[in-house]
């Protein structure tokens, strides 16, 4: 709003009479040359250059800012007489820096009225008939020092008629076009490995964000590509449906995936029931706007008076949600609340231009181009939040289920594995035992519990099951399971023994870890344990199987005395 303000106050500055002939020094090897320019509109689309000559005198100076002409459907003539300073070498470049420019005729005439030099520019000629092989409009003038000249420009085109007319030395042309072509690159590289990045991403994470992400990113790409005829010099030359339409359909598209990326974003339950379907059938209306202006239904100043109003709808809708967040302290929202910042201020830049109250200079051309780089960066960040969230979501859900089941996989009272866990244990070292690498299973039965329990009480019963559990982890190797089947019945199961003999050794180290008593609570408690195991796959390959002949074993053992160690 301020540099519309400035614009206004400029304007009658602007409308001042044209200065006199433009003097082409060599001391200055570029010339904004609109300070000499006369113009007039020919609403027929008729005049001739000998009828623009007659109207000499209707020749005005625009009242629009310079290197502009506002958006207009008429065609204008522009007369802009030049004086060669007697010290130059008469080798100038004159310049046309605004790529989508459908249609300059020039005509450059002579002191005498003679036609000198006559030159078709515009993207919509072939470029290999362009004077000069530049993404501008362009044509080098070969003058006599101390001469005079008049040229005649007829510009005709169905956008905005933005005309940056320059005078430059060639060295000063070629190095000031090298510098747009690597800012270009530059800002069109960021763009793709944004695009790339964010396909890639999807492709592994299946996030519906992410496509949303690339449909705005792949409209700004194309909609500078465009703007700045880097498409047409590469990619799309002499194709001038392309031309024409490229640039409305990668705005539109643009639009689109800034309504869907924001409604994804700010989606929730406190939003107003009808956030999404309000910016899923923006997106929706700019997707058939954007078929229509593709079949030529509408032209593009239908496309622009849609980008204008329906295209800042997103930013509007949600910058309720936005203040929200940011209230809470919640970056997503100052994130959206900078990028529509910058994105309000390039796209007043760009109107203001496009209506002719700001000039056409370095930074009102590229404000759109910079907005949109900076919103694509914002919005990068808020993406990378958006997949932080969803990566600690997804570890909290991994975390909580994996509490749940070792929770249904664990005894409550001892930590140790219950009955499912038993399985799950048993299952696992089943599938890797072998005759040279046994898996033994050892049901211990404690003898001498239930009178404790009896006496003492089910708190002091529980205490000393615990202890239990700790001396036998302790007196194992550290790949060996203990579990707890119930009461006081334990089950170890243990991998890799290379033989039965090892298996019987590791039976009676566990049966060893009975032999001192249990000091708890100030009292003394001696407790035994009757050993029964069944080892595979000698005895079996089944979990339940080899369950049963441990259990057998251990009952066999209870049957001659207690205390001891039995295989079946």
């Amino acid at each position: 709003m301020v540099a519309l303000a400035c614009a206004a106050c400029l304007a009658p500055a602007w409308a001042a009479t044209a200065a006199q002939p433009l003097v082409l020094d060599d001391a200055r090897a570029r010339i904004d040359a609109w300070s000499a320019v006369t113009a007039l509109g020919d609403t027929g689309k008729q005049m001739t250059l000998d009828d623009a000559r007659v109207a000499r005198d209707r020749f005005a100076a625009p009242t629009t800012a310079p290197g502009t002409l506002g958006h207009r459907r008429d065609a204008v003539w522009l007369h802009l007489p030049l004086e060669v300073a007697a010290g130059s070498d008469g080798r100038w470049v004159l310049d046309l820096e605004y790529a989508v420019l459908n249609r300059a005729d020039l005509y450059l005439l002579d002191a005498q009225g003679r036609l000198v030099r006559q030159a078709r520019l515009g993207n919509l000629q072939p470029y290999a008939e362009r004077p000069l092989p530049s993404r501008s409009h362009a044509v080098e003038l070969a003058l006599q020092p101390g001469a005079r000249y008049e040229a005649w420009l007829r510009v005709e085109t169905l956008g905005a008629m933005i005309v940056p007319l320059t005078l430059s030395k060639p060295p000063a042309f070629w190095q000031h076009a090298l510098a747009e072509q690597m800012l270009q690159g530059l800002l069109a590289g960021l763009g793709l490995c944004l695009l790339f990045y964010s396909l890639l991403q999807w492709a592994t994470l299946r996030d519906p964000l992410l496509p949303k992400y690339a449909l705005l990113i792949g409209g700004g790409i194309l909609f500078s590509l465009v703007q700045f005829g880097i498409g047409a010099q590469y990619l799309w030359t002499d194709r001038f449906w392309a031309e024409t339409h490229l640039a409305g359909i990668a705005a539109l598209a643009a639009a689109a995936g800034t309504f869907l990326f924001v409604e994804d974003v700010l989606r929730g339950p406190e939003r107003h029931r009808w956030f999404g379907p309000a910016m899923k059938g923006g997106a929706a209306f700019l997707a058939v706007v954007a078929v229509a202006y593709a079949l030529d239904l509408i032209d593009v100043h239908a496309v622009s008076a849609v980008i204008g109003s329906v295209g800042l709808a997103p930013a509007l809708i949600g910058l309720p949600g936005a203040l929200k967040l940011a209230r809470r302290g919640n970056p997503v929202g100052w994130l959206f609340i900078v990028a529509w910042v910058g994105y309000f201020v390039s796209t007043a830049v760009m109107v203001a231009l496009i209506r002719g109250k700001l000039p056409a200079n370095f930074w009102t051309l590229h404000s759109f181009q910079l907005g949109a780089t900076l919103d694509m960066l914002l919005f990068l960040r808020v993406l990378a939040l958006r997949l932080h969230a969803v990566h600690d979501e997804a570890r909290r859900s991994a975390h909580e289920r994996d509490s749940a089941l070792s929770l249904a996989q664990t005894d409550p009272l001892t930590g140790l594995p219950n009955r499912r866990g038993l399985q799950a244990a048993l299952a696992d070292g089943l599938a890797r035992a072998t005759r040279e690498r046994l898996l033994a299973v050892y049901l211990i039965d404690l003898d001498g519990f239930k009178p404790v329990n009896d006496k003492h009480g089910h708190d002091v019963g529980d205490a000393l099951l615990c202890a239990v559990a700790q001396r036998l982890r302790a007196s194992l190797r550290g790949s060996d399971v203990v579990a707890r089947l119930g009461g006081d019945e334990f089950v170890v199961v243990a991998q890799g023994l290379p033989s039965d003999d090892k298996a019987r050794e590791l039976g009676d180290q566990v049966a060893a870890a009975f032999i001192d008593p249990f000091e708890l609570q100030g009292l003394h408690f001696e407790l035994g344990a009757t050993l029964g195991y069944a080892l595979a796959p000698l005895d079996g390959d089944e979990p339940a199987a080899l369950l049963k002949r441990a259990d057998a074993a251990m009952y066999a053992g209870k049957q001659d005395g207690r205390n001891v160690l039995r295989l079946v």
